[in-house]
């Protein structure tokens, strides 16, 4: 019997938008072949919003089903980062 685990990779980041600095958490979604990251952030009025990171090729892309506000998509650059380094320590 073959047993493998896979870590999970969770982690919350600070990250500068809008003018405010706001916490990103960020979720490894295991069991799949590619890479996805599920990613959740709060609003001004306090709304979650939720999208996925997902790497095709070398780049990072934001995929959603619902509808988000331009400036999270104004700095997907940074959530790009932030993956980054966190698989690079993990």
């Amino acid at each position: 019997m073959l047993v493998q685990f896979n870590r999970n990779i969770q982690f919350t980041k600070l990250i500068k938008a809008e003018g405010h600095l706001r916490e990103f958490n960020f979720r490894k979604v295991n069991g799949l072949m590619e890479e996805l990251f599920t990613v959740d952030v709060s609003d001004d009025r306090g709304n979650r919003i939720m999208f996925k990171m997902r790497k095709e090729g070398n780049e990072w892309f934001i995929t959603t089903d619902n509808p988000i506000p331009d400036w999270v998509k104004t700095y997907s650059s940074r959530y790009k980062e932030a993956i980054e380094e966190e698989l690079k320590v993990s």
